[in-house]
C-alpha cells in the first residue's frame, strides 16, 4: 500500500495507439497506472517527454520517458522478458515480424488515414485500395499461424495481432459512419477470421471502449475532419 507506481501510460481511450500500450501491458502482466490525457489541453508531462510529436501514448517507466507506440511495444518486450513474449525470440522470425509490423503501420494505417479523410467516389476508391494492401498482408502473414492457436503467437497476443486489431478492430462500426467497406469477408476470409478470434480475446475485450462511444466519436470526427482528395 502506497508504493509509487512504477509504470505509468499517458493515453485517450480512442487512440488506437494508446490501445496498443494497453494490450501490451496486460498480456505481459505488468502493472500500471493509467492516466488519460486531453488533447486540446496537454499534460506538461507529456509536452516535455515528447517535445518532437507532443503526442500520445507516452510510457513512464521508473520515472523514465518513452515514446511512440511501436517503440514502447519493443521496450516493453526487452524490459520484461517473462512469458508471454510479444517479439519471437529468434532472430531471424523476430526480423520477419518487424517487417510485417512495419508494413501495418505504413502502407495499412496510412491507407487507411485516406479512407477516413476523404468522400465520394474518392473514398469508394481509397477503400478498394485499402482492402488490396489487405489482401498482401493477409498472404504475408499466414506462416505465422502453425496450428496451435488462432494468434500469430500461439495461444497468446503477439505483436502483429495487436498492431491488426489496434488498426482492423472496429471495422464495424466504421462502415456504419462512413458507408464504404473496411474489410471484405470474401475477399480477405483469414485476414476475417484473425481478426474476429483477436477480437474475442479477452485483454482486447477489456481494453476496448464501448461501440456506442466509439460511434459518437466517429462521427464527430466526420463531421469536422479536412477532407483529402488524391486529384
Amino acid at each position: 500500500m502506497g508504493k509509487k507506481c512504477e509504470v505509468k501510460l499517458h493515453g485517450m481511450w480512442a487512440s488506437s495507439y494508446s490501445k496498443r500500450v494497453e494490450m501490451a501491458l496486460k498480456v505481459k502482466g505488468i502493472p500500471y497506472e493509467y492516466i488519460e490525457e486531453d488533447l486540446s489541453n496537454k499534460s506538461q508531462l507529456l509536452l516535455t517527454c515528447n517535445p518532437v510529436h507532443k503526442k500520445i501514448p507516452l510510457l513512464v517507466h521508473n520515472e523514465k520517458p518513452i515514446v511512440e507506440s511501436y517503440i514502447i511495444l519493443e521496450y516493453i518486450d526487452e524490459t520484461w522478458k517473462n512469458s508471454p513474449r510479444l517479439f519471437p525470440e529468434d532472430p531471424y522470425e523476430r526480423a520477419k515480424v518487424r517487417f510485417w509490423a512495419n508494413y501495418i503501420q505504413q502502407q495499412m494505417i496510412e491507407s487507411k488515414s485516406r479512407v477516413i479523410m476523404s468522400d465520394g467516389e474518392t473514398q469508394v476508391k481509397e477503400s478498394k485500395e485499402y482492402i488490396e494492401k489487405q489482401k498482401v498482408l493477409e498472404e504475408g502473414v499466414k506462416d505465422f499461424f502453425k496450428g496451435d492457436g488462432p494468434y500469430t503467437n500461439g495461444q497468446n497476443l503477439g505483436v502483429l495481432d495487436i498492431l491488426t486489431v489496434a488498426t482492423l478492430g472496429f471495422y464495424e462500426v466504421q462502415e456504419q459512419v462512413f458507408g464504404v467497406k473496411f474489410m471484405d469477408p470474401e475477399m480477405t476470409p483469414f485476414l476475417y477470421s484473425w481478426v474476429t478470434a483477436v477480437n474475442e480475446h479477452p485483454v482486447v475485450k477489456e481494453v476496448s471502449p464501448p461501440l456506442d462511444k466509439i460511434m459518437g466519436f466517429l462521427l464527430y470526427f466526420k463531421q469536422n475532419r479536412p477532407i483529402y482528395s488524391n486529384k
